[in-house]
């Protein structure tokens, strides 16, 4: 086959023109610091980075939900300490008005200490994150305890857990239900509101420790969650670091590759251009030169 100045310079053009791809794609590399820039550059590469992408999010998620839960369980044993130091007073002010040495005008002072004690722990039991009651179960924009009726709420929705996502089919409970505990307590109150003997303030001595009992029960369960609550968000920032370094080692490019690979391709193209100058005769005289 007879090879014509029009098929060498055709040729020339389409290897100059891919020459010109070759250093465009580099010189994107090396200017955004990615492997590829356009779906088109590397199909399996741009489908590992939207899967990595998407797991990067679902850890981002896993972060936010367990921050919600740690700053739930949080609340709930700073609230519930706070419980804890009435009670530790109330046990103080029974002991005193237990006492046969009390006089009466003395216990009556305790008692109107107790019912401030008293109106304390109910507000405590309203304690909000934000606009959510967090010892109302379920029915977090409803306070445990109704003002107007002056009762604790019976309703079994307030019994009820809340469960967040905190990993790939793993659940934790963020919220904390006292409510029977709270409800015991203000029994106890109320029945000191009756009391007027020793007799009657040492009697709800062993009820008080009942409720600090139960107390402590419930707290407990809130710190091995928040134990729990730790190790979770260890685990989520090492699946972060891992799936942000895999997703860095399949996108990002090797800096000194890159350039060294660019700097070849334009030796490689200049190359190219004087060989194709050669070939494209400018004039007639250099075509028969």
């Amino acid at each position: 086959m007879r090879v014509t100045q029009s098929m060498l310079s055709n040729n020339m053009l389409r290897n100059l023109s891919n020459s010109y791809g070759k250093m465009g794609d580099l010189q994107r590399q090396v200017e955004t610091g990615k492997k590829v820039n356009r779906p088109s550059d590397d199909p399996v590469v741009v489908m590992k980075g939207i899967n990595y992408r998407t797991a990067l999010g679902k850890v981002e998620q896993y972060e936010r939900n367990i921050g919600e839960v740690s700053n739930w369980l949080d609340t709930s044993d700073s609230t519930l300490d706070k419980v804890n130091a009435a009670l530790q007073r109330t046990n103080d002010l029974l002991i005193q008005a237990s006492s046969d040495t009390t006089t009466d005008e003395d216990r009556d002072k305790i008692k109107a200490e107790l019912k401030q004690l008293r109106q304390h722990v109910q507000d405590l039991s309203s304690t909000k994150i934000g606009e959510k009651y967090i010892f109302s179960g379920t029915k977090t924009t409803t306070a445990p305890f109704n003002k107007q009726t002056g009762v604790y709420e019976t309703d079994p929705a307030f019994e009820k857990s809340i469960n967040i996502e905190i990993f790939d089919g793993i659940s934790l409970q963020s919220n904390t239900t006292p409510l029977k505990t709270f409800q015991s307590i203000d029994d106890m109150f109320a029945k000191l509101d009756n009391a007027t003997t020793s007799t009657d303030f040492s009697n709800s001595i062993s009820e008080l420790n009942t409720n600090s009992n139960d107390l402590l029960t419930i707290r407990a369960d809130i710190g091995a969650r928040q134990n729990r609550v730790e190790l979770m968000e260890d685990r989520l920032s090492a699946q972060e670091i891992t799936t942000t370094k895999q997703m860095a080692d399949n996108e990002d490019v090797d800096y000194e590759k890159a350039i060294t690979a660019m700097i070849t391709q334009e030796s490689i193209h200049r190359a190219a251009l004087s060989v194709g100058a050669r070939i494209i005769q400018p004039s007639l005289t250099d075509f028969l030169r």
